[in-house]
């Protein structure tokens, strides 16, 4: 009798674990996010999502649409199942030392009288949430063939937000700010438009790229993003009107296909952060927290990383990647960049100067015939340039203390890389070079694939592991935009994948207000190298016939070291352009690239931020401020001190005049006993900022 009523209760005890309630809702750990979800008429799977009692997305659709299998509707809720999750993680490299993970999860299980089975999973942090698809093996079906998905985010009202064109080839584009219901991806095509990116392919007018954010009319700001992306395309939105996105996948070479994926499959994160303000989405780890784990068993050797290099010298036209140019004989032009006596001068200016590498563009064969040819085979990547001598240049570097970056720019002929990856990489090693910046410049081969589509997603993570396999560090230009993977994979470090300080030496440029978007934008995902600390910013400088200018004072260079992250910083400029000014390049060495913590002292998305940064390694605060094209001033409270410690203060502020367009070179540089409590007032000039070093006495 009682092995009877032990079944029973056993029995009972499943049942009220697995039944389906009658309001299938999962709240945050603080209870102020409310996701609802079930089936709808004809058996469509649905969420909706309450923020402090008030509804931020209605009623919104889910699902794959597969050749093989429609997974859109027809489904019925069979299982129901909740889990918690209470931790807290450390990144290798970040924003922070520490990183709080709590989150309340539900699984909704869901089944079709045909059969078919699909599982949505939802978790819900206090910062936002996130939803993926499991699709288990059905039947004979061993694969999945997804022609489309049906994400719908059903957002209240035409909110403001800040967007790139969804584009198959690139996200190097400015940022538009519009409501939803004007989004024109297709004003980039006009022929009048003067940003146009070269392999920029913008098929839908409607349509925007991810991280896309929005700001509602009491305040509260959203991120629509992706996390854990994994052979799958990685995610557009397409505005589809009554204040509806829905999600837009890139295609495959078959233009009709987005994905062929072997069963079972789990996709990426579909994730939203929602804040009372922008501060907040600086605040959330949302997106690191929805990426799994470290897969690296061992992490000492991934550093975060000062670097300058042969780069700036040949966007500003001052020298070339290529040796011969269109020389028919092969003789050297006499303008390469990267030969072995400049490669040592800037080696030398990285010891004296304490930065960890030196990045060199051009050293290896194939520029002469690398750009916009469509073609396969042009680089190699163990064959240095007769006038590169990596052999003397490796042992230079090693004996000065200092890390050469190598340089693999693929034109995009990615099958030609992959070929050559594993030879690549030892090649790095016997140097012992342990960093490598990657570009995919171009349209991509195989032929009819794109920069994000699921081919390529599945590259650049082969990329990853191929590196780390080899205890390579890897900073990926031209590639998607991240999404967290670098939880994962430390050792990818940082990412290009958006329009970066490059676009100011030979085209219009960025806007003042362009560095005030990024980081609520696409630093969202991850790191970005954005390359600045440019000094000289008119380039009439270098080359009498250039009319180009960077969209900035010198101050605000100083300050984008703090406020758009990055474990990878480039002292981009020419060494000259800092011997000339070595008080002011004092902030650029002193700044660290790898926090224990972090503080956003304002912000407001497109007009300015400034954050506060606190160093791994010491006791030392570092402040940046930015603005867009309009003059601010600013009262910090430095309540984030040490109790009765005494700091030294050294502000880097625009001087008397300063102008991003028409003065951009004042700084007035001031010194400053403070503590606990003390209030530092600032004043940031038109397309200018602030930059302020906190030392601990």
């Amino acid at each position: 009798m009682k092995k009877w009523m032990f079944f029973l209760i056993v029995i009972m005890g499943i049942m009220s674990c697995h039944s389906v309630p009658k309001e299938i809702k999962v709240a945050s750990p603080d209870g102020n996010i409310v996701l609802q979800a079930g089936t709808e008429t004809g058996g469509v799977v649905y969420y909706k999502v309450d923020y402090k009692g008030k509804t931020v997305i209605d009623t919104s659709g889910l699902g794959i649409l597969g050749k093989n299998l429609n997974l859109t509707k027809g489904f019925e809720v069979s299982d129901v199942v909740y889990n918690s999750h209470k931790g807290s993680w450390k990144p290798v490299l970040g924003e922070v030392a520490e990183i709080v993970e709590n989150y309340n999860e539900m699984k909704l299980s869901l089944k079709a009288e045909s059969g078919l089975k699909m599982d949505v999973i939802f978790r819900v942090f206090d910062d936002g949430l996130g939803f993926r698809y499991h699709i288990p093996k059905q039947g004979t079906n061993d694969t999945l063939t997804v022609l489309d998905e049906v994400s719908e985010f059903a957002l209240t009202a035409d909110h403001q937000s800040w967007w790139i064109p969804g584009d198959y080839d690139s996200n190097e584009h400015v940022y538009s700010t519009s409501k939803l219901s004007e989004i024109d991806a297709f004003a980039y095509n006009a022929p009048s438009y003067e940003k146009k990116i070269y392999t920029q392919h913008i098929v839908l007018p409607k349509a925007v790229q991810t991280p896309f954010t929005m700001k509602a009319a009491d305040g509260v700001h959203l991120c629509i993003h992706e996390a854990a992306l994994k052979d799958f395309p990685a995610l557009h939105l397409n505005y589809m009107g009554s204040n509806v996105m829905k999600a837009q996948l890139i295609p495959s070479a078959d233009s009709t296909v987005k994905s062929i994926n072997v069963l079972p499959f789990t996709s990426p994160w579909r994730s939203v952060n929602i804040t009372d303000d922008a501060a907040g989405l600086l605040n959330s780890k949302l997106i690191l927290n929805l990426n799994d784990p470290c897969a690296l068993a061992e992490t000492s050797w991934i550093k975060a990383q000062k670097y300058v290099g042969i780069w700036w010298l040949m966007h500003i036209g001052k020298a070339s990647w290529d040796y011969a140019g269109g020389s028919k004989d092969g003789k050297p032009h006499g303008r390469h960049g990267a030969t072995t006596e400049n490669t040592k001068k800037y080696i030398d200016f990285a010891a004296q100067h304490g930065f960890d590498g030196v990045l060199v563009e051009g050293w290896n064969v194939g520029w002469e015939d690398w750009f916009g040819k469509w073609q396969d085979s042009v680089f190699n990547f163990s064959q240095p340039y007769p006038d590169y001598n990596i052999d003397e240049l490796s042992k230079y570097a090693a004996d000065k203390g200092v890390k050469i970056i190598m340089h693999h720019e693929t034109s995009s002929a990615v099958t030609n890389y992959e070929k050559q990856m594993e030879s690549a990489y030892q090649f790095m090693n016997k140097y012992g070079i342990n960093t490598v910046k990657t570009g995919y410049v171009g349209k991509i081969i195989p032929k009819g694939e794109w920069h994000d589509g699921q081919w390529m997603v599945n590259h650049y993570l082969r990329v990853a592991k191929a590196t780390a396999d080899h205890k390579i560090m890897v900073n990926m230009h031209e590639s998607h935009r991240p999404a967290g993977m670098n939880r994962t994979y430390p050792n990818w470090l940082s990412c290009e994948a958006s329009r970066g300080m490059e676009f100011n030496a030979w085209s219009a440029g960025n806007p003042p207000e362009h560095e005030t978007i990024l980081p609520f934008t696409r630093i969202m995902g991850g790191g970005f190298d954005y390359t600045p600390g440019i000094f000289e910013t008119r380039m009439n400088v270098h080359d009498k016939n250039k009319k180009e200018i960077v969209h900035t004072t010198v101050a605000k260079q100083l300050a984008l070291y703090v406020t758009l992250y990055s474990p990878l910083q480039m002292a981009a400029d020419l060494p000259e352009m800092y011997e000339k000014r070595m008080d002011v390049f004092q902030f650029i060495k002193d700044v660290p690239v790898d926090w224990q913590d972090t503080r956003v002292l304002n912000a407001e998305v497109g007009d300015y931020v400034s954050i506060a940064r606190k160093d791994k390694f010491s006791q030392n605060w570092f402040i940046g401020s930015i603005s867009d094209e309009k003059a601010r001033k600013f009262e910090f409270k430095l309540d984030f001190l040490d109790e009765g410690a005494s700091y030294e203060a050294t502000l880097y502020e625009d001087g008397e005049g300063s102008h991003w367009q028409n003065n951009p070179y004042p700084v007035k540089i001031s010194k400053r006993k403070i503590k606990k409590g003390d209030v530092l007032m600032v004043n940031l000039a038109e397309g200018g900022g602030t930059a302020i070093s906190l030392m601990k006495q």
